[in-house]
């Protein structure tokens, strides 16, 4: 008997994420004084799991699935749950674990928290503090049932390393068609830079920025930062950023550990979808901005004054300290 933990992966090389619910997962382990077992699926490098705590490491290759399908990766896991006898699987709560949680639920009969935001408070009952009303709350969630789902939140927990010798071994499942009855027939990646849902930084733009034309600066500050790229609603709306950079509550959600927010007045969608962050930076012309009372820190400034001489001041600190 184990706790079992679902290692995400894309292209071969593991997601932050997957680190993180190795983490979350060696610790429960630890309290319930059993061993750590991680399932994988088409990954380049199982073994890098072991860094964080994993001891056992199913690897599955699998033509099968090129990418990521609900039901198939549903039913990969509940075999791997049955064959560990475990009682306990970690995942992430990123858009597509979420998707397949579901399901893997209804498949198991399991009680599934998602948005789990720390340390479980209480072994027996399963007792998990979890993020609710699009993060502007939290409630204490028990599961009752025999088998339990957690999800973990991007950024919550954190990455701990906890280094010990992995054993990595094949594991086959059984795949059928009925399975893969719905299978992605094109998938279109923006590359070379940080993603929204992995980044620790996050900087956005809002209808402050005037046009389309002025977002030069807000990339170069996320060059500097090495952060991802995001923007409010109304820009996507009006083509001035592509859809997949759009943030708030009917877009993407921020778990950043900073979120720099430019020229954006901070509506109550936008607001939701970024309450996770840890540490939100508001640059503002309106001293009455709404975003102002949401904010840990805030410039009253033009954008076009201030986030220049950021770029600027912060460019000069990393050449001091390369």
């Amino acid at each position: 008997m184990s706790v079992l933990v679902y290692t995400e992966s894309e292209n071969g090389k593991f997601k932050k994420n997957a680190f993180e619910v190795a983490s979350y997962g060696y610790l429960l382990a630890q309290e319930l004084n059993t061993e750590l077992t991680a399932i994988c699926i088409n990954a380049e490098n199982p073994k890098e799991l072991e860094n964080f705590g994993v001891g056992k490491v199913l690897n599955v290759k699998e033509a099968k699935l090129p990418s990521f399908n609900a039901m198939a990766y549903a039913n990969v896991i509940s075999q791997a749950l049955e064959q560990e006898n475990s009682s306990q699987i970690v995942l992430s709560s990123s858009t597509d674990t979420k998707y397949m949680a579901g399901i893997l639920s209804g498949k198991l009969d399991a009680g599934y928290c998602p948005n789990v935001v720390a340390a479980p408070i209480n072994i027996n009952p399963l007792t998990l503090k979890r993020a609710v009303f699009s993060n502007k709350g939290f409630a204490n969630t028990e599961i009752k049932t025999p088998i339990a789902i957690i999800g973990v939140s991007s950024n919550a927990f954190g990455v701990i390393e906890n280094k010990v010798d992995a054993e990595v071994l094949d594991f086959v499942p059984n795949i059928e068609d009925s399975d893969l009855g719905v299978a992605s027939v094109a998938i279109d990646k923006i590359t070379g830079k940080a993603t929204i849902a992995d980044a620790d930084i996050v900087v956005s733009g809002g209808r402050g920025l005037k046009g389309p034309e002025n977002w030069g600066m807000i990339e170069e500050l996320a060059n500097v930062l090495g952060a991802a790229t995001a923007c409010s609603k109304p820009v996507s709306d009006l083509g001035w950023r592509p859809h997949s950079e759009h943030v708030g509550q009917t877009g993407k959600p921020v778990a950043s550990n900073l979120y720099i927010a430019i020229g954006i007045s901070g509506a109550i969608q936008h607001l939701a979808g970024v309450n996770s962050s840890k540490v939100k930076l508001v640059i503002n012309t309106d001293p009455e901005a709404p975003f102002f009372k949401a904010a840990d820190y805030g410039v009253v400034g033009d954008a076009f004054e201030v986030v220049p001489e950021l770029i600027e001041k912060l460019k000069e600190f990393k050449a001091q300290n390369a």
